[in-house]
């Protein structure tokens, strides 16, 4: 079981058979160097792919997406889901439907931060039906970049996003694959 499991295990809440709280050491508040081990799990995870920029949506998968940037020493993109003042025009921008939130939120990331040539990992903090990747990958698409993979920290195998994923040729790898939230345990798939 690696150090991931054991903090699910340890600090996750089950709040139904479908939602697993973590806002103590990922959404909310973050433990950084669990977050500095899943950066280095994404590099190995992702070694070879001439990565080239890091996307995520904010805000929970900044922290992870940082970590990972930082040791590969690649720029880090984040998806706004709000539009501001200083965001708001020459935008690639994708409809993404929140599991959680049970929202739909326009995303969008400025044209200047993204190029054709770019290779782009694309990192999440959950995957569950899978819309919050396909809307990232989505921006890179509009921008005639490649998406070279999907990192997703904590995966609920019991929903379809990694079907989805895997069915349109992306390369998918998840940190902690949870099989099971019934009973308010979690029980963890095989890697």
């Amino acid at each position: 079981m690696n150090k991931l499991e054991q903090k699910i295990l340890q600090d996750g809440i089950v709040l139904n058979e479908n939602v697993l709280k973590v806002d103590s050491f990922l959404n909310h508040q973050v433990d950084p160097q669990l977050m500095w081990e899943i950066g280095k799990l994404f590099v190995e995870r992702f070694e070879g792919s001439r990565i080239t920029k890091i996307l995520t949506l904010e805000s929970s998968g900044i922290a992870p997406a940082v970590m990972a940037a930082l040791q590969l020493d690649v720029p880090l993109i984040f998806a706004r889901k709000r539009k501001s003042l200083t965001l708001k025009d020459d935008l690639y921008t994708e409809s993404v439907y929140s599991f959680t939130k049970q929202e739909v939120s326009e995303v969008s990331v400025s044209r200047k931060f993204l190029s054709a040539g770019d290779r782009v990992l694309i990192i999440d903090d959950f995957l569950a039906n899978g819309d919050a990747a396909l809307g990232m990958a989505g921006i890179v698409k509009q921008a005639e970049a490649e998406v070279v993979g999907i990192g997703i920290v904590i995966e609920k195998t019991f929903q379809p996003g990694r079907g989805k994923l895997i069915d349109l040729g992306y390369k998918v790898e998840s940190l902690a694959r949870i099989k099971s939230l019934e009973g308010g345990q979690v029980a963890f798939a095989e890697h």
